[in-house]
């Protein structure tokens, strides 16, 4: 199946080449949009968490009987040893899981074949896994371009999530805790110290008014998926 995917994209990859000519400045049409702030006046927040690898009970247990719906973009290596915990999640109705690709790479480093690979062999196993395909993709690192918009259209997505602040702690120390805002995307990582980083950021929200709500509902509500705009919104290193 992802051979005749290489060769749509091929095919939109020549288009873009083509689009550009005569048009200074514009962007080809019917690119899913990139989201790291979702425009909503509602009091909520978007609790994203990436990875996989560590899967820690009292996380589960946090997700489930705090009711925290959130969207976990997850690796097939990370899910695949150990998938009746994720699948213990989704069950509970308010997880849903999305694509982050099957190897993490650099997605812009890619060639065509090698986004679909990774973005559609990715797909393929999240819904053989959990018996729904996904619609958003977190490209690894938060890279991208108009080409790995296209790959990611090509197999499924409906936009591109990147984030408003990573709360993930990478060394000893957490950084520093924002103030956040509506609709602010928060990222997280399935690390050893999630447990903490998600209570950190759970009770940053409770100190804003905020509550957390399921991402898909609002990309759908504000007209972020049918306009292809890229908010501009973001904070943070590039590191999921």
């Amino acid at each position: 199946m992802w051979r005749s995917r290489v060769v749509v994209g091929l095919l939109a990859v020549v288009g873009l080449s083509l689009g550009s000519v005569g048009s200074a400045g514009a962007r080809p049409a019917g690119l899913p949009p990139v989201v790291s702030h979702v425009p909503t006046s509602d009091k909520v927040v978007f609790i994203t968490i990436d990875d996989g690898w560590y899967h820690d009970p009292e996380v589960a247990r946090t997700l489930v009987e705090g009711r925290v719906p959130a969207s976990l973009f997850l690796l097939p290596g990370a899910f695949s040893y150990d998938a009746g915990y994720f699948t213990g999640l989704v069950d509970e109705g308010r997880v849903r899981v999305e694509n982050h690709t099957v190897n993490h790479p650099d997605l812009t480093a890619l060639d065509a074949a090698g986004k679909d690979a990774e973005l559609c062999g990715a797909e393929e196993r999240v819904a053989a896994a959990f018996g729904r395909s996904p619609k958003l993709v977190r490209p690894p690192y938060g890279a991208y371009d108009d080409a790995v918009r296209l790959a990611a259209k090509a197999c499924g997505a409906k936009a591109l999530v990147t984030w408003t602040y990573d709360f993930t702690t990478w060394g000893d120390t957490p950084p520093a805790t924002p103030a956040l805002r509506s609709g602010d995307i928060v990222l997280l990582h399935f690390t050893p110290g999630l447990g903490a980083d998600l209570r950190r950021a759970l009770d940053a929200a409770r100190a804003a008014g905020l509550k957390p709500a399921a991402l898909m509902p609002y990309l759908r509500s504000s007209g972020v998926l049918s306009s292809g705009a890229l908010p501009a919104r973001a904070s943070g290193a590039l590191t999921s």
